[in-house]
This record gives structure tokens, C-alpha cells and sequence, in this order.
């Protein structure tokens, strides 16, 4: 077998990003879920064989014959089902109720590919984003570039701003938009390399929306260094919180009053979620988290399992801190927990 064993917290990585990118693996990650997450959190996240794939269309390729073909083998749209907010009727991602796989895109010379296969889970920080014509989006830690891509598919933003520090991601991140938007979008979409920590100082009030997400996603053991190189890695996790909340903080500043950040993560750690939140919330002062309960979770109930967060009394009668999705068989989307908040001064 040469699949390398080790024990990961659950709560320590972003797993489901991990696992749901088989191309990437050099080494096998035994998750050591001794503690917290339900037994079917575990049977999801460790059987490869039952995991769903969304696929999101792209609107600037011909995809009429990729519809008919999810279609004719049982795949539904995500998206049918009427919500209070705005609806992108652009958006466009098929799933299907079994661990169907469907094949990834082929490259062709000069033709941009038609869809793109993703965690459904996925595009809920996008449409908590309720991205409009006209808007100034930046997507803070934007590789690999799948949440980009689908605010592309939402409306045409004013200007897309893609922030990746890591190089390795940056280049990921390049070649995902090459491949996917035309090339007369390259004035509205740019690709920077900035600490996402400063945007908050330099481009102060510049943006209607901010996407921040946990973008250090651990590609533990993979790469040259094995097991050390994966040591390195969960050290450096024990500082996650306090730089997504440095991150976050960053976000809200660069949003123009009137305007939202939505935080995202794909990992079940408390402290890396609703804490950061609560931080943030405690500290800033001119914002106010917005509830996402009417208009995400429960038009998409159907397709997606959502696990209440409750409130937390130190803020008082506010809604919940977010929304947290979480894979169960027949649902395998997520892990996903999700923010949005609003600043109003």
C-alpha cells in the first residue's frame, strides 16, 4: 500500500479541500477523530467512494451539451429552488444525489473550458456575497480560484481582485482563471500578490465586497520534507486563529461603509470559526454581523446539512455567529462554515 499513515486533527487542517483533491496526494492522512465530530462526519470524511462533486458551468463557454449530459444522467441544479435574496440566474452548478464522478474538463488549445468541478459547499460564501453589476470584489485569499470563478458567474463586477500571497497558489490561481474567463476580462480581473493583512491600510474603503477565507490550506506531507515538512505545518496551525482574525479585520476595513465581508473556512475548528468571528465582532467597532439563516440555509436544506451554532451571549441578542455545513452521507458537501458582516460605519 503506499499510502503513508499519520494522525491530523480533524480541527487543525482544512480537510475536506485536502481530500476532495486526490490529484495532490503523495501521501495518504489517517484523521484522528477520537474526539468532537459525529461518527458519520468520520465514514464521510475517510471513504474516498462516497464523496458528491458539484459542477459549475462556465458562462463563457459553450455548455448547452454538457447540461444535456449532467441532465440525461440524473444530475439536478443546485440552484432551482427560489430564495429571498438575489437570485443569479447566470450561476449555474449541477449535483448529483450519488457518488457520481464526473470527469474533469478536457485542456483545449484556444477554448476555454466549459465547467468546473467543486465542493457544492462551496458557492455559499459566494452567494452570502451577493456580488452585483458594477461592484468592486475583492477576493482576499482567491487560490485556487473556484470562488472567483463562480462571482464571475453571479454578475459582472466593476473590477475582481484576486489576492494570493503563496507563489506556488499564486500560479495555481493564474492558470485556473486563464483557463475559465475570457482574456477581454483581464482589466476587471487582476491577480495580486499583497499580504492580505495590509489591504485593510492600503486600499482602505475600496471595495463593496470582501471574500476572506482560511487560504492556508495545509497540503500536510506533501511536497519534499515528508513528515518534517508536515510537523512544520501543524505548528505553524496553532497561529491560524489570530492571523484569520487579523486577516478578517483587514477585510472589513477595506470594505466602503454600506458594504460586506463574508468570512469562510472549510475546517470543523471552533476557533478558527465562530472565535474568530466573536473577535473580530468584539473589537471592530462600526460593523454588524448579518444573519444568513433565511436566505441561505434554509432555501438549500435540501441539499445541504446545516448544523445549528446558536448564539453567544457576550453579543447579546445577535444572530447566530454563522452558518456551518457538514458532510453526511447522501449531503458529503462541506466541511463550510460561513460569516457575513456588514459595515455601517
Amino acid at each position: 500500500d503506499p499510502l503513508k499513515l499519520c494522525q491530523v486533527g480533524l480541527g487543525s487542517i482544512a480537510a475536506q479541500a485536502v481530500l476532495l483533491n486526490p490529484g495532490c496526494w503523495q501521501y495518504g492522512v489517517m484523521l484522528n477523530l477520537s474526539s468532537s465530530p459525529p461518527v458519520s462526519y468520520r465514514a464521510v470524511l475517510l471513504n474516498p467512494g462516497c464523496w458528491q462533486y458539484g459542477v459549475m458551468l462556465n458562462r463563457f463557454a459553450a455548455v448547452s451539451e454538457v447540461k444535456q449530459r449532467l441532465q440525461g444522467q440524473g444530475f439536478v441544479s443546485l440552484l432551482s429552488i427560489p430564495h429571498p435574496g438575489p437570485s443569479p440566474p447566470s450561476l449555474q452548478c449541477f449535483i448529483h444525489p450519488s457518488p457520481v464522478r464526473y470527469p474533469s474538463p478536457p485542456h483545449r488549445q484556444g477554448q476555454l473550458k466549459p465547467y468546473y468541478l467543486m465542493n457544492a459547499a462551496s458557492l455559499l460564501p459566494v452567494l452570502a456575497l451577493g456580488v452585483e453589476e458594477g461592484d468592486r470584489v475583492l477576493d482576499l485569499c482567491s487560490a485556487p480560484g473556484g470562488k472567483a470563478l463562480a462571482i464571475l458567474q453571479t454578475a459582472d463586477p466593476a473590477l475582481l481582485c484576486c489576492n494570493e500571497m503563496d507563489p506556488h497558489r499564486r500560479d495555481w490561481l493564474a492558470k485556473t482563471l486563464e483557463s475559465f474567463i475570457p482574456q477581454s476580462l483581464s482589466s476587471t480581473v487582476t491577480v495580486s500578490n499583497q499580504d492580505g493583512r495590509i489591504f485593510g491600510q492600503s486600499e482602505a474603503g475600496m471595495y463593496d465586497k470582501v471574500r476572506e477565507e482560511n487560504g492556508h490550506v495545509f497540503w500536510l506531507f506533501s511536497g519534499p520534507g515528508g513528515e518534517q515538512h508536515g510537523a512544520v505545518r501543524l505548528r505553524e496551525r496553532a497561529r491560524l486563529p489570530t492571523l484569520q482574525t487579523q486577516l478578517l479585520r483587514s477585510a472589513l476595513a477595506a470594505v466602503r461603509p454600506g458594504g460586506v465581508a463574508v468570512y469562510s473556512t472549510c475546517t470543523l475548528s471552533r476557533s478558527e470559526n465562530q472565535e474568530v468571528v466573536e473577535a473580530v465582532l468584539n473589537t471592530c467597532p462600526g460593523v454588524e454581523l448579518q444573519d444568513l439563516e433565511e436566505e441561505l440555509a434554509l432555501p438549500l436544506q435540501e441539499h445541504f446539512t446545516f448544523t445549528p451554532l446558536g448564539h453567544t451571549p457576550s453579543l447579546g441578542h445577535t444572530p447566530s455567529l454563522g452558518l456551518l455545513v457538514v458532510p453526511q452521507q447522501g449531503q458529503t458537501w462541506g466541511p463550510m462554515f460561513l460569516s457575513r458582516i456588514k459595515r455601517i460605519y
